[in-house]
């Protein structure tokens, strides 16, 4: 399975940006999916999960009321919204896909990944 990111960009503070994560095919599994973020000089963190059927997400806290995480099984995409960006948001984001139909905030639950998207927020 290959992953596409797509929609980051730079922003001013305040901003909104909505990134998209199209997979090549659909695995042969029902799986959860999830976006992580690294920014220059830390490690990469969890932002939010989704499980296979939408009904269970997952947020770090900092995003927490301002991003929200949706999928189109139909269209094997994944989603993020992210609005009220602040400079603390600039990041690479990765999308995911995970082992299972269970949406997890560990890396290691995850086997496919992206190459990322870059989200610049501008103060």
């Amino acid at each position: 399975v290959q992953l596409q990111a797509s929609g980051g960009g730079l922003v001013q503070a305040g901003g909104s940006l909505r990134l998209s994560c199209a997979a090549s095919r659909r695995t042969n599994s029902n799986n959860a999916m999830g976006w992580f973020r690294q920014a220059p000089g830390k490690d990469r963190e969890f932002v939010s999960a989704i499980s296979w059927r939408g009904e269970i997400t997952y947020y770090r806290d900092s995003v927490k009321g301002r991003f929200t995480i949706s999928r189109d099984n139909a269209k094997n995409t994944l989603y993020l919204q992210m609005n009220s960006l602040s400079p603390e948001d600039t990041a690479l984001y990765y999308c995911a896909v995970g082992r299972g139909s269970q949406a997890s905030t560990r890396p290691g639950h995850y086997h496919y990944w992206g190459p990322g998207t870059q989200v610049t927020v501008s103060s």
